[in-house]
């Protein structure tokens, strides 16, 4: 009985890695064919003549370089604002008893409810009144907004796990609040600081609608723009366009790469602690 569980185990298991593989195999597949083997009876099968073409162009075509530089500086911005803001009001909110405390964080629970797309009209109306539109300020403000609910959410729920004998002990050797904060509670709250970093990190670099809305200027966009360069009226580069996700997924696949140990142990010690 015990090995029949197991290998039901093994097997659900197995279901879940190829499902979470093959899409990733088929778009590089994808990014390999012509239009005529994509869009022909052969759209499954494996390239004939493997077209690393399409990469040229999806990097030239798609000002990849460029795009990317967008990205990178509006997402890198954007985490270290969440990080240092959401880091502080969590060990407001779980370590401080305060009058209105639990007000606070009853606002940063709704601010998890509210739907990106609920915002956009208003949102537009005041970065236009505050001339900030079409700027990355327009992106990185409500990034920020959006992102930081939920990292406070995780990070407080991590830090009322932390023993108060090891702030009291620092408050009798003459520590303040601050030296506390940023000497103790911020190295013991990596892991889900890293948590943290690559729910933003994937949030705002894949985020279309918002950049979409609020920018327009060519030197300002984002990678999600990219595939548009490879669409027009009457044609589509479908090869190019499967090479450029190909290349924008990547900076992704490298940060889950290189945090995944951590990410793990943040995940459980949230779900320990929390």
């Amino acid at each position: 009985m015990a090995s029949v569980k197991k290998g039901l185990v093994y097997l659900l298991l197995s279901v879940l890695v190829v499902t979470q593989i093959y899409p990733l195999f088929w778009l590089i597949m994808y990014s390999l064919k012509t239009n005529e083997q994509i869009l022909g009876s052969s759209f499954f099968s494996l390239p004939t003549t493997p077209q690393w073409g399409n990469y040229t162009d999806a990097y030239k075509g798609g000002h990849y370089l460029k795009y990317l530089g967008n990205s990178v500086l509006v997402t890198s911005v954007t985490l270290i604002c969440v990080i240092v803001l959401s880091s502080m009001v969590a060990y407001a909110i779980s370590r401080f008893r305060w009058k209105l405390g639990p007000i606070v964080t009853l606002v940063f629970l709704l601010g998890m409810m509210i739907p990106m797309q609920a915002t956009l009209l208003p949102l537009m109306v005041i970065f236009k009144n505050l001339h900030i539109l079409n700027t990355r300020w327009s992106l990185i403000l409500p990034y920020i907004a959006f992102s930081t609910p939920i990292a406070v959410f995780i990070l407080s729920g991590f830090m009322r796990g932390i023993p108060a004998e090891i702030e009291e002990s620092a408050f009798m050797d003459g520590a303040s609040v601050y030296r506390i904060f940023r000497s103790i509670i911020l190295p013991i709250s990596v892991p889900p600081i890293m948590t943290v970093v690559i729910l933003t990190f994937i949030t705002i670099w894949n985020e279309y609608i918002m950049a979409a809305t609020f920018i327009s200027a060519e030197g300002l966009k984002t990678l999600p723009f990219g595939i548009y360069n490879f669409v027009s009226q009457y044609n589509a580069n479908f090869g190019a366009i499967g090479a450029y996700l190909v290349l924008g997924a990547l900076p992704v696949m490298l940060v889950y790469f290189f945090l995944s140990e951590k990410i793990t142990k943040g995940m459980v010690a949230g779900a320990v602690k929390g």
